[in-house]
């Protein structure tokens, strides 16, 4: 474990890549001030969660993270993102594989963060390619119908006509909860 600075925080982030997976396991029995937890993709660093632990830390602090493939699944921004903590004062613990960065990293250190970025990335990759084979494989059976529509043909009507009375875009998305790209997309004519 790698103390905060005198007045820092252990901040943990946690990453499951589906609302069903269990967050628990992952910072089990680590001594943790306040953490940060995305239910989202790790294909880019465009989580809520992790950017508001990025803006949340400060010089001293330890941002702890599970593993390596939890922070990122893109050696760029596993790199970048190591790299704009540390250059900041912040220290960054990887549980599983036992490696703490603080700027003035070895260089077997560096080099053990690249090669594990780079099968973070290699695996995430084979992920996606199995998951396109298993939908070609699914639409040729005719059993892949897609993703379920946000919105049904009922609502869609319905917010036409509310959007044709003068209401606000951002209150029918908010209201039908769902995003105002969808909402835009699904009002097209």
């Amino acid at each position: 474990m790698t103390p905060a600075r005198k007045g820092g925080k252990r901040v943990g982030y946690v990453r499951v890549s589906s609302v069903d997976q269990n967050t628990a396991r992952q910072l089990e029995g680590v001594d943790i001030d306040k953490t940060f937890t995305d239910k989202a993709s790790g294909k880019d660093t465009q989580r809520p969660q992790l950017q508001a632990a990025l803006d949340y830390v400060r010089e001293g602090d330890v941002l702890v993270v599970h593993s390596m493939d939890r922070l990122a699944r893109n050696l760029v921004d596993l790199l970048q993102t190591v790299e704009t903590l540390t250059s900041r004062g912040v220290k960054v613990e990887f549980v599983k594989e036992q490696k703490v960065f603080t700027g003035e990293d070895d260089p077997m250190s560096t080099m053990l963060m690249q090669m594990l970025g780079c099968v973070a990335q290699f695996e995430r990759a084979m992920i996606r390619e199995r998951q396109r084979e298993g939908i070609a494989i699914a639409k040729t059976a005719g059993v892949y119908k897609g993703r379920k529509a946000s919105l049904t043909a009922a609502q869609v009507t319905g917010i036409r006509s509310r959007l044709a009375g003068g209401e606000s875009k951002t209150a029918l998305a908010l209201e039908f909860g769902v995003s105002r790209q969808t909402m835009y997309n699904a009002i097209k004519p």
